[in-house]
């Protein structure tokens, strides 16, 4: 191999690995938003089924308070 090919060869090493890297970093930050957004899901799941349990008990309280039900 010539010194330029070698050059060459060694440039698109150099840009390869700075695209790795920027996959990593780029993996990395995704994975932490995914994590948040899991703990978000759950937190958001565990409110609605608290909004569906008091509107429940709320509708059973209505129910009680109609005498014609």
């Amino acid at each position: 191999m010539d010194r330029g090919t070698l050059v060459n060869l060694e440039t698109r090493i150099d840009a390869l690995i700075a695209h790795c890297e920027q996959l990593k970093q780029e993996n990395k930050q995704l994975r932490t938003e995914q994590v948040q957004l899991k703990q978000e899901r759950t937190r958001l799941v565990e409110k609605t089924e608290l909004a569906k349990t008091r509107i429940n008990a709320m509708i059973e309280r209505l129910k009680a308070l109609d005498p014609e039900s």
